[in-house]
C-alpha cells in the first residue's frame, strides 16, 4: 500500500492582510493541512514569477499567493492587482509546458479572516491531491526562466492593464485576443528556450529533441534552422547532431 501523498505548497502572503489571517487562524486554532511553507512579503504584487517556477523546480507541487482583497491593499499603488496580472500570465505559461495552470492559486484573505485562511489552504490541498505530485521537467520550468525579462516587457507594453474586479481580469486573459497575442509573441520563443536549454546538456540530434520535448519533428527542424541562422546552434555533419554554438 502506498503512503498517501502530502502536497507541498510554498506560500506568498502579504504581510498587512494574509499573513496576518494566517496569524489568526493558528491562534484560533482552526486545522488546516501542514504541508504549506510561509514566505511573507510586504505585498503580494512583490511575488514575481521567478519565486514561481523556482518554487516549482524546487519539489513543491503548489504555488499559494495571498493579498488583501481588491480596493484594500495598504500601498498607492496597490499591488494585489499586479499579483493578479502575474497569476493569470503565469498560468498560461505553465499551460504552455504541460502543466496543470491550477497548481497557481491566487485568493484574497484579510487579517480577520483566519477561518477563511483555514479553508482556502485545505481546498487548495485537497485539489492538488487530485492532481498528484507536479512532475513538469525542470528544464522546461528553466526555460521559462530564461525568457522572463522578454515575457515582462510583453507584458508591461501589452497586457498591463487595469479593471475592477476579479471576473474582468479572467474575461481579459481568457480572450482570443489575448491568447492570439501569446501564441505570435511568446510561444515559439519558449520553443526555441526550451532547445537551448536541452542542447546546453548535449548535443542532439532533431529527433532526439522532439522526443524529449514533445514537439512535433516540423516545429523543432523549424526552430534549428532559424537559431542556426542566427549562430546560436551549430550543426556537426559527421555525428549529425546539434549543439549550441
Amino acid at each position: 500500500m502506498q503512503p498517501e501523498f502530502k502536497p507541498r505548497i510554498l506560500g506568498f502572503l502579504c504581510n498587512w492582510c494574509s499573513y496576518a489571517g494566517a496569524d489568526l487562524a493558528g491562534v484560533s486554532r482552526y486545522q488546516y493541512p501542514p504541508g504549506i511553507k510561509v514566505i511573507r512579503l510586504m505585498c503580494s504584487g512583490r511575488v514575481d514569477l521567478e519565486f514561481v517556477l523556482r518554487a516549482l523546480a524546487n519539489g513543491n507541487d503548489g504555488v499559494f499567493v495571498g493579498g488583501c482583497w481588491l480596493g484594500e491593499c495598504h500601498y498607492i499603488t496597490e499591488g494585489n492587482y499586479d499579483a493578479l496580472s502575474m497569476m493569470h500570465l503565469g498560468k498560461k505559461l505553465l499551460e504552455r509546458i504541460g502543466a496543470n495552470p491550477e497548481r497557481l492559486r491566487l485568493e484574497w484573505v484579510s487579517a480577520s479572516q483566519g477561518l477563511r485562511f483555514a479553508e482556502v489552504v485545505s481546498d487548495f490541498t485537497n485539489r492538488l491531491k487530485e492532481l498528484g505530485p507536479q512532475n513538469v521537467s525542470k528544464l522546461k520550468l528553466e526555460a521559462i526562466r530564461k525568457l522572463l525579462p522578454y515575457i515582462k516587457l510583453v507584458e508591461r507594453e501589452k497586457l498591463r492593464v487595469r479593471f475592477e474586479s476579479k471576473g474582468e481580469y479572467e474575461k481579459f486573459f481568457a480572450s482570443e485576443a489575448v491568447n492570439r497575442l501569446v501564441d505570435e509573441l511568446i510561444a515559439d520563443k519558449l520553443a526555441v528556450s526550451q532547445i537551448m536549454v536541452l542542447l546546453g546538456t548535449q548535443a542532439l540530434s532533431p529527433g532526439e529533441i522532439a522526443d524529449t520535448l514533445g514537439m512535433a519533428p516540423s516545429e523543432v527542424a523549424k526552430h534549428l534552422k532559424s537559431s542556426a541562422r542566427q549562430r546560436l546552434v551549430r550543426f556537426d555533419v559527421e555525428q549529425k547532431r546539434y549543439a549550441l554554438a
